[in-house]
């Protein structure tokens, strides 16, 4: 990364996420039955992270959740190319609960902003905390590394007919930087069904309960944390080549088969690409990665805001 490229700041809306609302009585309990994280006990002011994974246990969307104008509507924010087949397939699994699940994507503006001025929007908002302003929301994200600094995130919920934040516009891969480095996986179509929770790290950032009882992929996920030694891990990879959900990762002691995964990837600086990648944890500690095939583009592994556990397979 060019050390003498300016941090990014501003605001971008965020046309690649969708909206899932969830309305009624028993919304909470409905969601603590379908996602990997605790629903019954949401408090007003925090926002989640959670994954919704198949009986595999594998991801098939995350999502960022926060509860809606009442105690009996949650909000859920995922990729947008996910969405309808997400929402088709959680509506199959309410049948008589009182729960009424809906796309509100069009209801709501959802942008990301970075740098100073997501710091001056979060105020003095701790990570996964939120505000609400009416019918706006704030939340801050977790910061991403940058230039051996914190840069702040936050994600802006606003009404649709709102007039756009007064802010500096952010570019789209700048963005998508930050949330590779911000080490916060979010499950788009390249990506779906790729990854067990833990593989992309999403206990490690909150976004699994493993008290919180029975869920699709509950075992599996369960098994891998407790039986099992992890041989995977989500780490920071940068090149000089782009990189897009869904490209393999190959390592230089094995050509013939990927060692990973790029899970996310944006790039901040020109000529410089970051991707947040699930890679064997093996293929880390010697020889080199590289992109779509043993001889491609070099990559490095750079550092996430927090750290793996020490148990994990070498």
């Amino acid at each position: 990364m060019n050390a003498t490229a300016p941090a990014p700041d501003g605001a971008l809306r965020l046309s690649d996420w969708g909206l899932i609302r969830a309305r009624g009585a028993e919304a909470r309990s409905f969601l603590q039955g379908q996602l990997t994280q605790a629903m019954l006990q949401f408090p007003a002011g925090v926002a989640r992270p959670a994954g919704y994974c198949s009986p595999k246990g594998r991801l098939l969307a995350s999502f960022i959740v926060w509860q809606g104008t009442s105690d009996g509507e949650l909000m859920l924010a995922c990729s947008a190319d996910l969405l309808p087949a997400t929402l088709k397939r959680l509506s199959m699994y309410v049948l008589r609960a009182q729960c009424k699940l809906s796309d509100a994507s069009a209801e709501c503006m959802l942008w990301g902003v970075a740098g100073a001025s997501a710091r001056a929007l979060a105020g003095t908002l701790a990570v996964w905390q939120m505000r609400a302003h009416g019918a706006t929301r704030v939340l801050r994200l977790p910061d991403a590394p940058l230039h051996g600094r914190s840069l702040a995130r936050a994600l802006l919920v606003q009404p649709s007919d709102a007039a756009a934040p007064a802010l500096p516009a952010l570019a789209a891969p700048a963005w998508a930087a930050l949330e590779a480095r911000s080490g916060v996986v979010r499950i788009v179509a390249a990506t779906q069904e790729q990854f067990v929770p833990q593989r992309v790290n999403l206990e490690l950032v909150g976004g699994v309960d493993f008290k919180k009882g029975c869920y699709p992929g509950q075992e599996v996920v369960a098994r891998s944390q407790y039986r099992g030694t992890q041989t995977r891990r989500a780490y920071l990879v940068s090149g000089t080549a782009a990189m897009a959900p869904g490209q393999e990762i190959f390592h230089s002691a094995e050509p013939g088969q990927p060692a990973g995964l790029v899970a996310l990837a944006g790039s901040i600086a020109e000529g410089r690409f970051d991707a947040l990648a699930e890679l064997k944890i093996a293929a880390t500690a010697d020889g080199s990665l590289h992109l779509g095939h043993a001889g491609g583009p070099l990559l490095t592994l750079g550092t996430l805001p927090y750290a793996l556990p020490a148990d994990v397979a070498t």
